[in-house]
């Protein structure tokens, strides 16, 4: 266990606020307070709390560091090996490695964390959320050991945490639940026989579950053991648990959940209610605040149900009470209680204008809640979206890798992005792939919608594939600006949301961007014609724009740029210095007609450039990057962004196209008949030996990627060849697992 402690505490993190300014992390987005909030100048406890260690990774740790710092409390940073160079470390007063890079070895290691808080003298830990916020184990541990555990009573995480107990507590209470089987009986036979009872469709949950892990839709009968082992594997991997419980799936559901908070005086109120029913793989990517298409009386209801599901269970700290609502009969049923901060609590502060790490440390400190329910009311809306590294087109799989470009848009009162990551950090496959999380607030839906999507045409990620597109096209969808949400929501609208333009525009646009960063590869070249070598090496980002200068090239030059563009293939882009020392391409429309791109060297900002299209003005970005050995141009224009890697540029001297020696390409041609790891993973099982005969759709493998199993199944009918998977933990993506042979076997 290594330990380090900041020695000059207000200076560094003054100046790291003001780094990091620019990207909001230290932005203020609490501008309305009112009188009755607490104040944060100090804070007058029974218990007071003079150091916390936070107990997590990532934005929520740098979200939580972020208000103690407010109240004039240090935090220590706990990371794994993998996150010695992260952002929450960086922010801390101090900081403690405690393990090795997988979870269970580091942030789901509690004696480590216990340890590394009384060797700091912390008196208080944070589990923000995850990991260990919801284990009873661990908050006792923190009361033997006299830490101050922030957040719920254990007995309160205890009866939640237990899926099957918590709906008893809850029927008990007078919350209405969803008929189902939450014993303790296990066996497949029996859990069949009961969702056989309950009649299908039906969902199968890991009783101490939650983020959709461990969670398994069933429509018939036959599929219901396959599914039900699963949903066991991804139980025991994700939470040491693997009961699980059987529950009718409702046909037309939406989540709405209820921020609940309590005191240790015996007070429990409701922030009003959130609605997170837009999902992919049972897991929520955008979420708002408050819920859309509700009655005054509606809101009133549920927001009471939670209140009541609190106080059976004693509650105190920050929790959320979800609900089913079914859209045909307006009825809610009790889904589960997280005892814990949620990842959307954000839009929950910018509707209330509260802080709601705030309270948990106050509370936990012996304070009482600073207003009673009649002092909140709801202002204006709020959404959540959750930048995820993922395929989006490959059905949302997880994805890892460098974030080579990172450039969120600028914060301000209104507008929040969370994040724990810097340009150049790894998105890992041991955590949850999430980046950052983008936050507006707007004076009603309409205004906070279309702030959300302008802000998501700025947010620039680069290296490695995410969601950004999808969420803006979710967020310029018809149906989901009415307030027309439910958990069907992508499924249902598929075919609009995943829709493109036709290919002959789709092409055009892809040749301007093409065109663009041709334009942006010759200034590149061209600026170190005139820059010495020690003076390019000082750019500490690699970005070579910034120190370009204004200079004129005195005859016309010409070269050929060659890119490629993934399954679009190579695209030539003719390059012509002009005399004036501005760059131009022609680019054919489609009709026959040439297209005039003309990059103008004297006007740009940092990464932005300015360029015209057949006398257009138009405003773009650009940034170049290595991945794997290989040189990469993004390109961002247009509400779109295009990568290119860099096959081969020619310009110091007018070279044909002819000459390029396309062997020269630095990436590995791959079987036609070979299947491929969607995702970096760690190999669970193989299904298959060589030689078997396969139909398309059968499993062949079974990968683990931030602890959610995938099936890897055959592409095409025919035999499986060149297997060699014995011994293999983990996996790259887009590494060749096996070949499935349509001919005949050999």
């Amino acid at each position: 266990m290594f330990l380090w402690r900041r020695q000059t505490l207000l200076v560094d993190s003054r100046k790291l606020w003001k780094a990091l300014h620019g990207h909001g992390y230290g932005t203020s987005f609490f501008p309305e307070r009112s009188s009755r909030d607490y104040s944060t100048s100090c804070m007058v406890t029974s218990n007071p709390i003079s150091k916390i260690l936070v107990a997590n990774r990532g934005e929520i740790a740098c979200r939580i560091i972020k208000t103690a710092r407010k109240l004039g409390v240090p935090c220590v940073a706990v990371y794994s090996e993998a996150d010695k160079n992260s952002m929450h470390v960086a922010m801390a007063d101090e900081a403690v490695c405690i393990g090795p890079p997988l979870a269970a070895s580091s942030y789901l290691n509690a004696a480590a964390i216990i340890d590394a808080s009384v060797r700091v003298q912390a008196d208080a830990v944070h589990p923000g959320y995850g990991f260990l916020s919801e284990n009873a184990h661990f908050a006792e541990l923190c009361k033997q050991n006299g830490i101050t555990f922030i957040g719920p009573p254990t007995n309160a995480i205890k009866a939640m945490g237990d899926k099957s107990e918590s709906k008893a507590l809850m029927s008990a209470a007078g919350v209405p639940v969803v008929p189902g089987y939450h014993g303790e009986e296990q066996s497949a036979s029996f859990l069949k026989l009961q969702a056989d009872s309950i009649g299908y469709p039906v969902i199968i949950k890991a009783t101490q579950g939650g983020g959709g892990k461990g969670m398994k839709i069933v429509s018939k009968s036959e599929d219901f053991v396959e599914n039900l082992c699963s949903a066991q594997r991804e139980a025991l991997t994700s939470f040491g648990d693997q009961r699980v419980l059987v529950e009718k799936y409702i046909l037309e559901p939406r989540h709405i959940e209820v921020q609940i908070f309590g005191d240790q005086h015996g007070n429990v109120m409701h922030l009003f209610e959130r609605d997170c029913s837009v999902q992919r793989r049972h897991q929520k990517i955008i979420e708002e605040a408050p819920a859309p298409n509700i009655t005054k009386s509606f809101r009133e209801e549920i927001g009471q149900a939670a209140v009541n599901a609190a106080k059976a269970v004693g509650y105190f700290s920050a929790g959320t009470v979800e609900f089913i609502v079914d859209s045909v009969t307006k009825e809610f049923f009790f889904m589960e209680m997280n005892t814990r901060l949620q990842v959307e609590h954000p839009i929950t502060e910018m509707i209330t204008k509260q802080d709601l790490v705030e309270w948990q440390i106050r509370v936990a400190s012996g304070e009482p809640l600073p207003c009673s329910q009649s002092d909140l009311s709801i202002s204006g809306h709020s959404f959540e979206a959750r930048i995820y590294a993922e395929n989006v087109e490959s059905g949302f799989l997880p994805a890892a890798g460098v974030l080579h470009h990172f450039q969120p848009p600028d914060a301000s009162s209104t507008v929040r992005v969370e994040t724990g990551v810097h340009q150049g950090d790894v998105v890992s496959i041991f955590y949850d792939p999430m980046i950052a999380k983008l936050v507006v607030w707007g004076h009603d839906r309409s205004a906070a919608l279309l702030k959300l999507h302008n802000c998501l045409s700025k947010f620039q990620i680069a290296g490695l594939p995410t969601n950004i597109e999808f969420l803006k096209s979710l967020s310029k969808h018809h149906a989901f600006a009415s307030g027309e949400v439910g958990t069907h929501f992508i499924e249902r609208h598929k075919s609009s949301l995943f829709a493109s333009l036709p290919k002959e525009k789709k092409l055009v646009r892809l040749k301007l961007s093409a065109a663009l960063a041709a334009c942006c590869i010759c200034i590149k070249d061209a600026m170190k014609d005139h820059l010495s070598p020690p003076e390019i090496s000082t750019s500490s980002s690699g970005n070579c724009w910034g120190f370009l200068p204004a200079f004129r090239l005195h005859y016309e030059h010409r070269c050929h740029i060659l890119l490629n563009h993934g399954e679009e293939g190579d695209l030539e882009m003719p390059v012509t210095f002009c005399k004036d020392g501005n760059c131009e391409v022609k680019v054919d429309d489609g009709n026959g007609t040439l297209m005039t791109v003309r990059m103008e060297l004297n006007k740009f900002e940092s990464s932005s450039f300015t360029a015209t299209i057949n006398g257009v003005i138009n405003y773009f970005s650009a940034a170049f990057y290595m991945k794997d050995s290989v040189e990469y141009v993004s390109v961002w224009s247009d509400d779109k962004h295009h990568e290119f890697l860099i096959i081969k540029p020619v310009l110091d001297k007018n070279v044909e196209l002819s000459s390029f020696q396309l062997s020269d390409r630095k990436w590995a041609s791959m079987h036609p008949l070979g299947v491929h790891a969607p995702m970096a993973g760690r190999l669970v099982r193989v299904l298959v030996q060589n030689g078997v005969k396969v139909n398309k759709g059968d499993p062949l493998v079974i990968l683990e990627a931030m602890k959610m199993e995938h099936i890897v199944r055959a592409p095409r009918d025919g035999f499986v060849k060149g297997l060699a998977l014995d011994g293999v933990q983990n996996v790259k993506d887009n590494s060749m697992l096996l070949i499935v042979d349509d001919g005949q076997e050999s």
